[in-house]
Formats: C-alpha cells, sequence, structure tokens
C-alpha cells in the first residue's frame, strides 16, 4: 500500500517553531541564513494568517545558543514560549508537550533549528505519540547538505511528511480564490517570482485600460479559437 495522504487541515493543525536562536544560526549552512530567515518568516505569517495555535521553544537561550529571533517574537506575541535548559529533544520537555496537547490539535507543523538533532528528536517522538506531523523543511536549518538529507529520510520513514512553507500554504488554502488576497500578499513577501507575476499582470491591466483593443479585433481573436 503507498503512502497514506494526510492533508493539512486548518481546525486541525499546530505550529512548534523549536529553537530558532540566534547563535543557533551561526551552525547553519543549509539552506542559505537568508533562505532560512525567509521560510521561518513565511511559515510564521501562514500560521498568524490562518489563526494556527503556535508554541516556541528555545534551548539553553542565556548561553552560547542566543535569543529567540525577535521577529517570532514580535509576530506571536501570546503564544506559549518554552525555554528549555537541559533536554535536547523539545518532547523531553513535559513544559513543551503540555503546551502542544493544549492546542488540541492532532496534526503538528515543524520548524527548527538544527534539523539534525532538535528537529528529529522531537518530530520522531510526536510521531511516535499519534501525531500527524508536517516537517518544513525551508524553514529549518542543518549542519550540511548530506546530514540534512539523513535527517528528512529518518523522519520520513518515521511517517513524517517533509514540506515547504509553499505547499503548506497552498494545501491550507484549499482554493485560490478563498481569502486568496491576504496569502497572496505573504507569497508576495517571501516568493520573489511571485512578486514579478504579479506585477507583470498589473502592468497588463494598465495596458488594457490605457489601450483597450477593438470590438472587431476581438471578434476576429475570438472566431479564431478552437
Amino acid at each position: 500500500m503507498g503512502l497514506q495522504y494526510k492533508r493539512l487541515q486548518q481546525d486541525a493543525a499546530a505550529v512548534l517553531f523549536i529553537d530558532h536562536q540566534s547563535g543557533l544560526f551561526s551552525l547553519v549552512r543549509e539552506p542559505s541564513t537568508e533562505q532560512l530567515r525567509n521560510g521561518i518568516l513565511a511559515l510564521a505569517d501562514l500560521a498568524k494568517f490562518f489563526a494556527l495555535p503556535t508554541v516556541l521553544t528555545t534551548s539553553c537561550d542565556d548561553a552560547a545558543n542566543g535569543p529567540l529571533i525577535h521577529e517570532l517574537n514580535y509576530t506571536f506575541p501570546a503564544a506559549p514560549l518554552v525555554r528549555r535548559d537541559a533536554a535536547l529533544n523539545a518532547w523531553d520537555d513535559r513544559e513543551v508537550v503540555d503546551a502542544v496537547h493544549a492546542a488540541g490539535r492532532k496534526q503538528l507543523i515543524v520548524s527548527g533549528v538544527l534539523t539534525e538533532a532538535c528537529v528529529t528528536s522531537t518530530v520522531l517522538s510526536a510521531v511516535q505519540e499519534g501525531f500527524e506531523v508536517f516537517v518544513v523543511a525551508d524553514a529549518c536549518g542543518s549542519l550540511s547538505r548530506t546530514t540534512r538529507h539523513n535527517a528528512w529520510r529518518r523522519m520520513a520513514d518515521a511517517g513524517a511528511q517533509i514540506v515547504d512553507w509553499y505547499s503548506v500554504a497552498c494545501e491550507l488554502q484549499r482554493q485560490v480564490r478563498s481569502g486568496g488576497q491576504s496569502v497572496a500578499d505573504i507569497l508576495v513577501r517571501h516568493m520573489s517570482g511571485y512578486s514579478d507575476m504579479v506585477q507583470s499582470f498589473e502592468r497588463l491591466k494598465v495596458r488594457r485600460v490605457r489601450h483597450p483593443r477593438p470590438a472587431a479585433a476581438l471578434r476576429h481573436t475570438d472566431n479564431s479559437l478552437p
């Protein structure tokens, strides 16, 4: 039997941001820091737009790991923030598990640093406990391309789905025009190609208003269609 399609649902999903800390960012080699920050902030915007319950964690944030990046604090001022002292696996911290359970959701969207350590161990534990876990690959920072793929494989083999922030947006949105403008705004902010497409369309609309095609030309075009 092939993989069962577990579809993300707005009313069933929560988001867990694991250890997005300034010091840990210095260890990340895949993806680039710019790409990683973009993926994290895109996912944060989606979580806020779809009103998904969100949990934040840090580990040893008073030491070399550093504080949580300020953008997450700004986006989720009321979200629970669990500051771990020792547990590398966030699921070993009772406060993290309680915060996730308090959301009352069966699906867990996970983003974190580093993929090979805190993310993988937490994801494997959450899957084992029965959660449907979706790991947002481009919102997770890794030590190298090789170790990143090894971690993805391990999590996928356990039953987690490896996704990206754009696929999360599409799966939660479901219909292109259902609340689409706000989601489109998120895409414009975080996807340069989408921004270019929107600008091109807006320029085309302006040209059509300034230089409307004659009715005869429109009729000719219509008649030429199959």
